[in-house]
């Protein structure tokens, strides 16, 4: 049995009507999961890019690009090998809480402090997705009231 594997791929569409249902029809329909989807339109142009993040082996993966490739809409479709992949969390803190630790925390990952109300503060990073889990875990002691994470976005060197 082969290992399952986190994949990142990338799917360029016409951007019409439909085209996202089918392709979650297509994972859906074989029994894939999709951890991770970040739909986008390309500036100055009639299509969209979809970033997927799912799991599986080289055979599946291989399977789920050929079906993507048979969708009509589909202009498209690969694997990123060597790529610059990010996500962003946004979250609520209480206004009690410290503000100089968390912009301190915020920096290390490639984020800060974007809106500070009368009962909130709500802070944004943007960095790979296993550091954004890293922060995640570590604000914790800081009593976040919300959290709001982007899915991926993925780009080949």
């Amino acid at each position: 049995m082969e290992a399952s594997e986190r994949r990142v791929i990338s799917v360029i569409v016409v951007n019409e009507a439909s085209v996202l249902s089918r392709i979650t029809d297509l994972f859906s329909g074989r029994g894939y999961n999709i951890t991770s989807l970040t739909v986008a339109p390309i500036p100055e142009s009639k299509y969209s890019r979809l970033t997927i993040v799912t799991s599986g082996s080289v055979r599946i993966i291989e399977q789920i690009t050929k079906q993507l490739h048979k969708l009509i809409p589909v202009l498209k479709v690969y694997e990123h090998a060597d790529l610059v992949e990010k996500e962003m969390a946004l979250i609520k803190f209480p206004v009690s809480e410290n503000i100089a630790d968390i912009n301190t925390l915020c920096e290390a990952y490639n984020g800060k402090i974007v809106n500070v109300g009368d009962n909130v503060i709500i802070a944004m990073v943007a960095d790979e997705p296993k550091r954004v889990e890293n922060f995640l875990k570590i604000i914790t002691r800081y009593n976040p009231k919300e959290i709001v994470r982007s899915g991926a976005v993925a780009l080949e060197r």
